[in-house]
């Protein structure tokens, strides 16, 4: 293994260590390679995870070995790292990362990071997202043209309650669509909320749409609309997060007129700085307005014969 290197950023230092460890096979990427990717999406990635608990997914031996999920900090961070403190229903609790500059992302990479999946809220309001999330996730019959088709009549939705959502690639098979809500809910609102919408959805593509809580009873020529992504401790992967395979593929911020024609697995640590130097962040705007939830709180009334959402697991 080579020598440790030490990168500058702005006035923090970071020590990468076994920098040419590889760590996607495909390609033969390294450890400095997923460094340097993070630092030319620097702004991206820290506007999708600032100020947000962060869990990590962590690889020590690259993407073919171990994974290790990861909540509390590890140890050894610099005094410079910001935490903050999350409650678990068990009694215990955590000190999760919480971004705030890019050299916080470049210590999670030298800590084996490669997945960076934030909270939907920010630590100044723990209990109450300020962040609502669409998940197509399409089950194993269902293709990306599919998801296409989700997607198009989500944007119609959302069109017709004056929201606007911002849609990423999730480095799957799926897209999210993400919206920024006033953060005066706590998770089960925002949940109630989510299924509300959701339900919309499958009304509108009754035999694609698929809302059967367990993975298998559902048709699997169907998308999901996950709306259980916005309970309490649940995290995807981050916009601009590379994705734990072998091809490196990255979670992508695109513009919604992309959808029809986008194929996820161009974007990877090797393509995306690129995009990211041509086009800057699509999520630049997202904070500029917050939207209300009391329409979809307004549906889920509505449909009071409905069936409620399950429980989160």
């Amino acid at each position: 293994m080579a020598e440790a290197i030490e990168l500058e950023i702005g006035d923090r230092t970071v020590r990468i260590s076994n920098p040419d460890r590889v760590y996607f096979p495909a390609r033969g990427e390294t450890k400095l390679d997923l460094a340097r990717y993070y630092l030319a999406v620097g702004d991206g990635i820290v506007n999708a995870l600032r100020e947000r608990p962060c869990m990590l997914h962590r690889f020590p031996e690259g993407v073919t070995g171990e994974k290790v999920h990861q909540k509390r900090l590890p140890r050894g961070a610099p005094d410079w790292i910001d935490t903050v403190r999350v409650d678990f229903p068990s009694g215990r609790h955590a000190y999760e990362l919480c971004v705030t500059h890019v050299a916080d992302v470049i210590w999670g990479v030298q800590m084996s990071t490669v997945e960076f999946h934030p909270w939907n809220s920010r630590r100044r309001h723990v209990e109450q997202p300020d962040e609502w999330r669409i998940d197509l996730d399409p089950m194993p019959e269902a293709g990306f043209d599919d998801v296409r088709r989700v997607a198009a009549v989500v944007e119609e939705v959302l069109t017709e309650l004056g929201i606007t959502g911002w849609p990423k690639t999730s480095g799957g098979n799926g897209l999210h669509i993400y919206v920024r809500i006033e953060p005066r809910w706590e998770f089960p609102a925002v949940r109630r909320a989510a299924w509300a919408f959701a339900r919309e959805i499958e009304r509108r593509l009754p035999g694609l749409v698929d809302l059967t809580w367990w993975r298998k009873d559902r048709d699997p020529a169907t998308v999901f609309v996950d709306y259980n992504q916005n309970a309490r401790d649940h995290t995807i992967r981050a916009a601009y997060s590379v994705r734990g395979v072998p091809e490196a593929v990255v979670s992508t911020p695109i513009a919604w007129s992309e959808i029809p024609d986008v194929d996820p697995r161009k974007f990877t640590i090797a393509t995306v700085p690129d995009r990211f130097a041509r086009i800057g962040d699509l999520h630049a705007g997202m904070d500029d307005v917050a939207f209300s939830l009391e329409p979809l709180l307004e549906w889920a009334d509505r449909d009071d014969d409905a069936r409620e959402p399950p429980e989160p697991a």
